[in-house]
């Protein structure tokens, strides 16, 4: 019999035997156990800390009560700048020592791992991550492989991670070989993927240089080639294979490939669907998708990929619906080409939903869930490569019933003609007399047209003279009224000077005093201020001398430009022929027009030189008016004149900053009677008689010009002219 002492006793030692029969349930239960060699998610077994304001050592790791026990599978720490310590306890209960940690996270910046000696120190095994070159991992994979020598017991490890992305980190333990073929598994995965991606770029590539009317492709080459890019610098293939030594583009790929192919399959979807057209209001939206991604990569290439990828997802989400939105309505409105668009980005979009839902824990972590991406990407680029190959077959379709409708227009056409044939045939001979008579009205007619461009040409010949005329009247005025203007002060002066003579010369004569003529003289040169009548004199003398000197140069101008033997070919200096056109043009600048010219030394060349001033005439001409119908009486504008020359020929470029002209006025400004000018003001026949001088110069004209920039006429002359 047990007393109740002893009893109590009894109680307390079985209660110890319990506690102590759970105890090692309670001390492993967090502890991941390795039963066999194959990989198994830890992520149930992990405690994590994090590290916000300063940078812990590890022996204040180790000793630190704050970790906290992850209920998850997949360790998911969110989108955060903190670095994070994991730690995690492992017990192998296997026949096997040799296995590997597998961090299936490709995007991790810094990843560090402490691993105890055979004392029981901790040591840092290895520092890695794409802050380092991609040779610093342990083994060559785009996930990070750390090596563990597991003994038969528990043993503890920890980890210091951080990232710009969002911290999902699924963590595997198992054999090293094992571990291998799993990622060989995704190796060969990821291959086929980037094959098939391969194979339709080089495809489409090839239909693009056939096809270059349709720009979709352009757009699709390019979406599908940062597509591709996207999923291997999201996967870590690109840092592995594309560039290992630059951690820096290892770190920033993922956001810049994101933000390129968004704004490529955006641009494709506008040029393939039509958008401008089918959905007018609503493609205005992508406008603010593009500031967006713009955000996006400013952020990412100046260091703040937390803040832009903050932005990024959500951008992305909203971007894929708004695509989904924009194709299903388009299908309902029964836009055919949208119906392989749909179903990519609904495939798409399936691929992306479970691949982020696993990081969640809410379906299991495994290769299919962790590469679904890829099978989704890659459906997509094919059933985009799809659309356009339907694409053209409607357009194939519509070509052929175009062609249908052409063959029956043309078996038509036959069965008229055949049936006018017979009518025709009783009509030849009736209009074999008309036409006879025809023929002689239309060399009538030609005769006329002759004489009728003979007319015009004398016409713009009149239309310059009427030009030269009136630069020369306005040239020859200034100085004209300035010899004017001086005549009659100067015949005042002089009639002045003449009555002083007389009146000097009766007072000498006078029977007065020497003292008294002196002083009477003297007093009258006061009186007509007779000093300042000589000063006057000179200053009149010399007005009317410049402006005859100014008139003679004008005249000397007009001499060169009209070349009254300009049917003769001579030696000319072409700067001196220019010099004497922009007399003639002098009165169309005024003030608000900056002439500048740049002269080189130039050589004699063989010429017609009064052809030559003419070529000059019409397009300098034609810059002041440009120039005034750009800037009318504002400043501005500037007409630029320069010469230079080379061993065989002399240039002559005219500038101006004036409308400027686009494409198909620069192809017809040489055409016989083509002008941009207004009913009246031009003949068109001015440009014409250019072309037509230089090319009897055996010279070339080039014509550069920006509609709302300016034009530049550049004149190459050759100094020795050769009869071809």
């Amino acid at each position: 019999m047990f007393s109740v002492k002893n009893t109590g006793n009894t109680y307390c030692y079985i209660i110890l035997v319990v506690l102590l029969c759970i105890a090692p349930r309670f001390s492993f239960a967090q502890n991941a156990i390795i039963k066999n060699g194959q990989s198994q998610l830890i992520g149930l077994n992990t405690y994590f800390l994090e590290e916000k304001d300063k940078a812990l050592s590890f022996d204040e790791v180790k000793n630190n009560p704050g970790f906290t026990l992850n209920n998850k599978k997949v360790l998911n720490l969110g989108l955060t700048k903190s670095s994070f310590w994991i730690k995690f306890t492992v017990v192998n209960q296997s026949n096997n020592n040799d296995f590997t940690l597998n961090i299936d996270q490709p995007n991790l910046n810094y990843v560090e791992m402490y691993s105890p000696d055979s004392n029981g120190n901790y040591y840092s095994q290895r520092k890695t991550g794409t802050n380092y070159n991609f040779f610093t991992r342990a083994l060559a994979a785009p996930s990070f492989l750390f090596p563990l020598a597991l003994p038969h017991k528990a043993v503890t490890y920890y980890l210091k991670v951080n990232g710009n992305t969002p911290l999902v980190i699924p963590m595997f333990v198992g054999a090293s070989e094992n571990v291998v073929i799993n990622q060989r598994t995704k190796n060969i995965l990821f291959g086929i993927y980037a094959g098939i991606i391969i194979c339709m770029l080089l495809y489409n590539m090839f239909l693009m240089f056939s096809i270059r009317e349709d720009k979709s492709y352009i757009w699709y080459v390019l979406h599908t080639l940062f597509v591709g890019l996207t999923q291997a610098s999201f996967f870590g293939y690109s840092f592995e294979f594309l560039w290992p030594n630059n951690p820096w583009l290892a770190r920033e790929s993922v956001f810049i490939f994101t933000c390129l192919v968004s704004v490529a399959g955006i641009i494709f979807m506008q040029i393939f669907l039509n958008a401008k057209e089918t959905i007018p209001r609503l493609n205005r939206v992508f406008l603010v998708f593009f500031a967006l991604y713009a955000i996006i990569a400013i952020l990412a290439l100046t260091g703040n990929g937390v803040s832009a990828y903050k932005i990024m997802q959500p951008t992305q989400g909203t971007v894929a619906l708004f695509i989904l939105f924009i194709s299903l309505k388009l299908v309902l409105d029964g836009y055919k080409q949208a119906r392989f668009y749909l179903l990519s980005w609904f495939l798409l979009m399936i691929g992306i939903i479970i691949f982020a839902l696993k990081d969640y824990n809410l379906v299991p972590y495994n290769n299919f869930t962790s590469t679904i991406m890829l099978s989704g990407s890659a459906a997509q680029v094919i059933l985009l490569s799809f659309a356009l190959a339907d694409k053209i077959n409607v357009f194939k379709r519509e070509k052929e019933d175009s062609q249908a409708l052409a063959l029956e227009a043309a078996q038509e056409n036959a069965r008229i003609i055949r049936e006018q044939n017979l009518i025709l045939e009783t009509k030849v001979k009736e209009r074999t007399m008309e036409l006879t008579a025809s023929n002689a009205e239309l060399n009538k007619t030609l005769i006329d047209l002759k004489e009728a461009e003979s007319q015009l040409v004398e016409s713009e010949k009149m239309a310059s003279l009427g030009q030269l005329t009136a630069g020369i009247a306005h040239e020859i005025n200034n100085p004209i009224n300035f010899v004017t203007s001086n005549v009659n002060p100067l015949r005042r002066d002089v009639e002045m000077l003449l009555d002083a003579v007389g009146t000097i010369e009766n007072i000498g004569l006078s029977d007065e005093s020497v003292n008294n003529k002196k002083q009477q003289i003297e007093e009258y040169k006061e009186e007509i201020d007779f000093d300042y009548l000589k000063v006057e004199i000179a200053h009149l003398l010399k007005g009317i001398s410049e402006g005859a000197s100014r008139t003679a140069e004008i005249v000397k101008g007009l001499r060169i430009f009209s070349r009254l033997d300009e049917d003769d070919l001579k030696k000319a200096d072409v700067n001196e022929g220019i010099d004497s056109t922009m007399v003639i043009v002098n009165n169309l600048l005024n003030s608000k027009i900056k002439v500048v010219k740049e002269y080189g030394n130039l050589p004699l060349i063989e010429c017609y030189p009064g052809k030559l001033n003419q070529v000059y005439l019409n397009i300098i001409s034609n810059a002041i008016h440009a120039i005034h119908k750009k800037y009318g009486e504002a400043g501005g504008g500037v007409l630029k004149i320069s010469t230079s020359c080379n061993e065989k020929s002399v240039f002559v470029k005219i500038e101006d900053n004036g409308t400027g002209m686009d494409e198909t006025t620069k192809k017809k400004i040489f055409e016989p009677f083509f002008t941009t000018k207004e009913v009246g003001e031009g003949t068109g026949l001015g440009m014409s008689i250019v072309y037509n001088t230089i090319k009897k110069h055996n010279g070339q004209i080039y014509v550069n010009s920006t509609p709302g920039v300016g034009t530049e006429f550049i004149l190459d002359i050759p100094i020795i002219h050769e009869i071809l």
